[in-house]
């Protein structure tokens, strides 16, 4: 009963969504079955989410870095070499540290945009020289809320 409650929590809606990135499918992405592998998902979220972090929130990597805490993935469909994807991302939650950040990988068909894979992660804001998480910097904070909307965040600070 748990697994099908975790799973709803994952349904998402894609008008709550601004950015959006194109994602490559490689060839070395596709398994013996024509599917791309379930491993190579978390390779399309960490594309996408560099890309949000890169071209909106403008993450200042010198100040501080980011390391993942926790992944999810709610398979829903499988994708193909021939498929044209891309991945819906946006900050859900915030905490002094921490933040989640969700993932949408949409099919792009001639009758629209079919979601094929849900996943979270769990963000950590870290100082590799001190070797220790360290508080979410205040611009990248800022610019988490304001572009996401603070009606779609939890925000725990």
């Amino acid at each position: 009963m748990a697994l099908y409650r975790q799973i709803d929590t994952m349904t998402e809606k894609l008008t709550d969504y601004k950015y959006k990135t194109g994602i490559p499918i490689r060839f070395s992405d596709i398994d013996a079955f024509g599917h791309v592998n379930n491993a190579v998902y978390l390779t399309y979220f960490e594309i996408a989410r560099t890309n949000y972090w890169k071209e909106i929130i403008n993450w200042d990597w010198n100040h501080a870095g980011i390391i993942l805490g926790r992944s999810e993935i709610n398979y829903l469909k499988p994708i193909t070499i021939n498929d044209q994807i891309a991945c819906y991302v946006r900050t859900i939650r915030i905490g002094n540290s921490s933040f989640d950040i969700m993932h949408v990988l949409v099919k792009i068909t001639p009758h629209g945009e079919e979601i094929v894979t849900t996943g979270k992660t769990v963000c950590i804001s870290y100082d590799y020289a001190a070797n220790k998480s360290v508080s979410i910097p205040a611009n990248e904070r800022r610019s988490m809320i304001e572009y996401d909307e603070p009606r779609l965040i939890l925000n725990t600070n």
